[in-house]
């Protein structure tokens, strides 16, 4: 919860907002970023809300505080993918912009990175040859910003004759039942990481994750571990290397086991610790269950 900065409050908290209201080019008097919450610092937070449609009453509370870290988050300043609930600000709106004008649509500049902006993300990557993960890491932001000459200034916006880029088969992950098994922390983190994706794709998936099965039914079971389990020849072993496609692999799996209660994944250990490298092979992962359910391979097991 975070505790609201009133008038007359001082300390670092208040030289925190004053910074970003200098950010933003909010004019802080003389003493500019001095700690104090008074005179010009109160004028400009409450210009702040009214321009952010927010209570003008001066006081930085959650939903202020919230809009003043949004409005000042810079293209670069964070990992940016498709989560729910959705990542916001400043830098996703830059982000949307940019490829809008390169041609990747995005839809209307909303600062909100979801599933159309994701997909837009993954087409830029493989036309400038990065791994098309649809994470907005520092490699895509360095692509994006050497084209900084090609899309600053211009309408942002996407130009109507441009077709807002399909999203992930939302159809599927409505309709169909997966569950994920975890054998280790690895496996849990990036299976909690796909069951967040899905629903963020797609807000009505059937994606739940869980340690057994437990007597329920799925149209797909697929187990994730850092180590090789205890595995038969009816259980497909999937290992995923970002310069090959998921849906590939997925597929070429089940076909070869057409009648497999689960597959196996091998998801890499360091899924515990890299941010981007569990939210990569979590994007992988769901793409490939994707498009094992939209052929229709998958048995369903209970």
């Amino acid at each position: 919860m975070f505790n609201p900065i009133t008038q007359g409050d001082r300390g670092p908290a208040v030289e925190d907002v004053q910074k970003r209201l200098l950010m933003l080019g909010f004019d802080l008097g003389s003493t500019g970023v001095d700690g104090v919450f008074w005179g010009a610092t109160l004028t400009a937070v409450r210009r702040f809300q009214a321009e952010h449609r927010l209570d003008e009453d001066g006081v930085v509370g959650n939903e202020t505080w919230a809009a003043l870290v949004d409005a000042t988050f810079r293209l670069g300043d964070r990992l940016l993918y498709l989560k729910f609930p959705y990542l916001h600000g400043a830098d996703v709106r830059i982000l949307q912009g940019a490829l809008n004008v390169l041609g990747f649509a995005c839809g209307e500049p909303d600062g909100i990175f979801g599933a159309f902006t994701e997909r837009a993300v993954g087409e830029f990557q493989a036309n400038v040859g990065l791994a098309a993960d649809g994470i907005a890491g520092p490699e895509t932001i360095g692509a994006v910003e050497r084209l900084h000459h090609v899309w600053s200034g211009k309408d942002p916006s996407a130009p109507a004759e441009l077709a807002v880029a399909p999203a992930r088969a939302a159809e599927v992950l409505r309709r169909a039942h997966v569950v994920l098994l975890c054998s280790d922390d690895a496996g849990r983190v990036v299976a909690e990481r796909v069951e967040n994706l899905a629903r963020a794709a797609e807000p009505a998936a059937r994606v739940t994750v869980g340690e057994t099965l437990e007597g329920r039914t799925a149209d797909l079971v697929v187990r994730l571990s850092s180590t090789m389990p205890p595995v038969t020849r009816e259980s497909p072993v999937i290992a995923l290397a970002p310069e090959v496609r998921a849906e590939g692999r997925f597929i070429t799996a089940f076909r070869t086991v057409p009648n497999a209660a689960e597959a196996v994944v091998l998801v890499p250990e360091s899924a515990l610790t890299d941010e981007h490298e569990a939210q990569s092979v979590a994007v992988r992962v769901l793409d490939g269950m994707c498009a094992v359910l939209s052929e229709g391979h998958g048995p369903v097991v209970s």
